[in-house]
């Protein structure tokens, strides 16, 4: 895959792919499940995959890739930063994951376009978005019980929920990546999470970064 340099070309790149993204119910059913995540080091970035079996959670395998930074941070842009060396880490799992939930955005970003819709697109695979923050959208607080949300709306359309993954914890942004709603993105999130306020293939994936990067200080 042809990644850019510049910002100029980034932005094409981006209007361009963000035609190709999917919302539409998920056409096929879960075995396997990846949660993926990145972290910076220098001039690294560190991506990282861990594999679980869905919806029982049992964790598979892991995988990671270390490659240098090759786009300067732009806000808006962090895909093209984080994408080449996610997408090797994906390919390194031993067994192809039916969805990848990013610890980053799908379609909740300001072009529609954020790290989980991107990467979707390029893999042509399901995908979902579950970020600890919002990017962008305006909301009303959820319940406070598991399962309770709201919706996160941006210029009068629902572009993904704040929801509550644990009674009385700070709740996740969710939207959907690509070939997968709204809803399916939901109920994937909900299975993922067990006793913590993030899903657990993306838990995973966060403390394997750290360990990683750890190793390289």
């Amino acid at each position: 895959m042809n990644w850019p340099k510049d910002i100029k070309e980034a932005k094409e790149i981006q209007l361009s792919l963000r035609e190709d993204v999917r919302i539409v119910p998920l056409g096929k059913k879960i075995k396997y499940v990846a949660g993926v995540d990145a972290a910076f080091f220098e001039d690294k970035v560190i991506a990282t995959a861990c594999l679980y079996t869905y919806p029982q959670l049992i964790h598979v395998s892991d995988a990671y890739a270390v490659t240098r930074v090759s786009f300067p941070y732009i806000p808006g842009y962090l895909s093209f930063r984080e994408g080449p060396a996610i997408i090797e880490a994906i390919h390194k799992l031993n067994i192809k994951p039916d969805i990848i939930i990013f610890d980053g955005q799908g379609i909740a970003h300001p072009k529609g376009l954020g790290i989980a819709s991107h990467i979707g697109v390029l893999l042509r695979m399901p995908t979902i978005g579950c970020a600890k923050s919002r990017l962008v959208g305006d909301y009303a607080e959820p319940g406070i019980k598991k399962g309770e949300y709201s919706h996160l709306k941006y210029h009068g359309k629902t572009i993904g929920v704040v929801l509550r993954t644990r009674d009385n914890v700070k709740p996740v942004f969710v939207s959907p990546g690509n070939m997968i709603d709204l809803q399916g993105a939901i109920d994937v999130v909900l299975k993922c999470t067990g006793r913590y306020r993030i899903p657990e293939p993306i838990r995973c994936a966060d403390s394997l970064a750290g360990k990683i990067k750890s190793g390289l200080c």
